[in-house]
């Protein structure tokens, strides 16, 4: 098989996922690890994800640890396949995985090289395809889907109270958010309200103490009758976090603007500081869009900031219990740095839910 790129760009590699093609927008994600949590992170929907570590497969699939119920990229695509893994809890090869799951993957393939590429001239539409397909066609017609539709195809069509300790009560607005998000919660105790961006949340809005928002695949500008729906957690002041597209949601709902990086920031290692301390941290992120700080109203100030490109990594409003993270603070995979956060954000709630 091979990957084609719309400026001619072709990289031959070996098949080792289903013989099937796919066409998406081609990603690169430079963390060590995590190609698991990667490959099922519902935020990779509609994408083609090259993994830059050499050595792709050396410790197979776990049973359980998934970000959700399903492999959500396109394609994959490595400089080296592992077909031998060695770890204790593997049940399969990556290999099996992606061919059960009916996507394709390609190895044998100079990641350095396409990446240099992708970093030169931005984020591409590209398509994995058979040996003699025409590139030009199967840019077009190969299967992909709709970047607009691909918070409708991850975000769930119902609404499930979860169990969880004697904490707070959490309405989480799902958009395609990660397990681990969940999971982070109901360790500390919350219970959580899970709902789908479209289901008809707002009548567990006088039930719950507090509101998280959570990541998910696309660009936020496609969200507008989201939002409209969004602000009326606001006009309620219940305290609101948001998390990667949960953050750029809730920008836009306080009146910022979004925008597109060139080819986005997906790694293990992204620095960076909080607004006004020296406090830095190393974060995991997986986004192709940015909040544009300019365009911050007077009384929502930043609160994180990327120390490799200067951009939005925080929000949090002056006055009211509204604030969100660009980064993902439960990691998975990737640095726990900041984990705390989910404990600011619950002592919020619970400081909150006293008052009222």
């Amino acid at each position: 098989m091979k990957l084609c790129l719309p400026d001619g760009t072709t990289a031959i590699g070996r098949s080792f996922g289903a013989q099937v093609e796919a066409r998406g927008e081609v990603v690169f994600h430079t963390g060590m690890v995590g190609y698991v949590e990667a490959l099922t992170d519902p935020s990779y929907r509609g994408q083609i994800l090259v993994l830059t570590y050499p050595l792709i497969g050396n410790y197979g699939v776990p049973a359980d640890g998934m970000e959700s119920d399903r492999i959500q990229v396109q394609g994959l695509v490595v400089s080296r396949y592992a077909k031998t893994y060695s770890h204790h809890a593997a049940v399969r090869s990556l290999g099996d995985w992606l061919s059960a799951s009916g996507v394709p993957a390609i190895e044998g393939v100079d990641t350095r090289r396409l990446v240099q590429t992708l970093r030169s001239h931005g984020t591409m539409q590209g398509a994995l395809l058979a040996d003699d397909r025409d590139p030009q066609a199967g840019l077009v017609d190969a299967p992909g889907i709709a970047m607009r539709d691909a918070v409708g195809l991850v975000s769930p069509q119902s609404i499930v109270e979860l169990p969880g300790g004697d904490g707070p009560t959490i309405l989480l607005i799902d958009t395609g958010a990660k397990e681990s998000i969940v999971r982070s919660l109901q360790v500390r105790g919350a219970k959580v309200i899970r709902a789908g961006a479209s289901t008809s949340w707002e009548p567990y809005l006088s039930r719950v103490d507090g509101v998280l928002l959570g990541n998910g695949p696309g660009d936020p500008r496609d969200q507008g009758p989201l939002i409209e729906r969004l602000r009326k957690i606001l006009d309620l002041r219940l305290p609101t976090f948001g998390i990667c597209l949960g953050h750029q949601l809730l920008a836009r709902c306080l009146g910022a603007d979004t925008f597109k990086l060139p080819f986005g920031h997906r790694s293990h290692n992204q620095p960076v500081l909080e607004v006004g301390t020296r406090r830095a941290f190393i974060t995991s992120q997986n986004h192709g869009y940015a909040v544009d700080e300019k365009t911050l109203p007077g009384d929502v100030l930043p609160w994180f900031v990327n120390l490799n490109d200067g951009t939005n990594e925080g929000i949090r409003h002056a006055s009211l219990p509204f604030s969100s993270v660009q980064f993902h603070p439960e990691a998975a995979a990737g640095p726990r740095d900041t984990a705390l956060l989910f404990d600011e954000f619950l002592r919020t709630v619970s400081a909150a839910k006293r008052t009222r």
